[in-house]
């Protein structure tokens, strides 16, 4: 089997710009929603047999409690935040396993049911249908590969180390260096991207890594520079790595719980409520 793990947050801001408003039969707002469901629903009509869905339930997690400037909530439109939990609902009626998150994040999930599915032998391949970078770190060879469902490009391992320069184990020492704007961490002054995929192609982790640059036996741009910052910013590096690096604890994972079964009663009043009956029709042509 092939196991489809989802960001289901990504996925709700994608379709919150990408698709036009949709009010519901009560008027609220609900574009974004139906837009995922929608979306589901064309993976389990494709070639998607066993999903799970991870959110974030609140955008905060144990992260903002080790760094003052990790991403929040705020400034997230009204008319988007409003859609989170209607969109839990939404994904559970249909029948399909969702996880809110909120110690942990959305990647957080997927890190650990993507780890739980691998490790079962009758998995053929996982599926991480998210570009987040930091879910990089999760691939495993052709085992586990992430897939940008917009793009429609896929990663492997060797993917991975086209796209960034380093393989998967490297990814949190990676945005450590270089920063992740979208999880609101910059990195260390001067560490771009070249520079840290070339001490981390040939050392693996910030540890690995020469303290003097005498010491580095390859070439990078400005090396004492840099060797100075990392070691000023040691503690900070480490502390980004820390924030980049994805728990696998939660949540527990039942494989046989993601085998697609139907939509629940409940889903056929969300379609009708939202105006678009037909979803409920193609959700129950679905059943196995």
């Amino acid at each position: 089997m092939r196991v489809h793990l989802v960001d289901g947050t990504y996925e709700l801001f994608r379709h919150f710009f990408a698709v036009p408003p949709h009010a519901d039969a009560s008027g609220r707002e609900r574009g974004a929603v139906v837009g995922v469901v929608q979306s589901l629903i064309g993976m389990l009509e494709g070639d998607a047999t066993h999903m799970g869905v991870a959110t974030d339930h609140v955008v905060e997690s144990f992260r903002n409690d080790l760094y003052a400037g990790y991403k929040t909530g705020e400034g997230i439109e009204p008319r988007l935040r409003e859609q989170f939990e209607p969109l839990e609902e939404a994904i559970g009626a249909l029948g399909v396993v969702v996880w809110p998150m909120v110690d942990v994040e959305a990647d957080d999930a997927l890190a650990a049911a993507a780890a739980a599915a691998a490790d079962d032998k009758r998995v053929k391949q996982v599926v991480l249908c998210s570009p987040d970078k930091d879910l990089a770190q999760c691939v495993r060879g052709d085992r586990i590969v992430q897939l940008d469902r917009r793009s429609g490009k896929a990663w492997n391992a060797k993917g991975v180390v086209e796209r960034f320069g380093v393989p998967p184990a490297s990814i949190p020492d990676y945005l450590a260096l270089v920063g992740d704007s979208a999880d609101g961490f910059p990195g260390l002054p001067g560490w771009g991207a070249k520079s840290a995929s070339t001490l981390l192609a040939r050392y693996g982790r910030l540890e690995a890594i020469p303290k003097s640059t005498d010491d580095w036996d390859v070439s990078v741009r400005g090396a004492e520079k840099l060797g100075r910052v990392l070691r000023e910013g040691w503690k900070d590096a480490l502390l980004f790595r820390k924030l980049a690096t994805l728990r696998t604890d939660k949540p527990r994972v039942n494989l046989d719980r993601l085998a697609y079964r139907g939509p629940k009663a409940a889903f056929r009043a969300l379609a009708e409520s939202w105006r678009r009956p037909k979803l409920w029709e193609r959700a129950l042509a679905l059943k196995k």
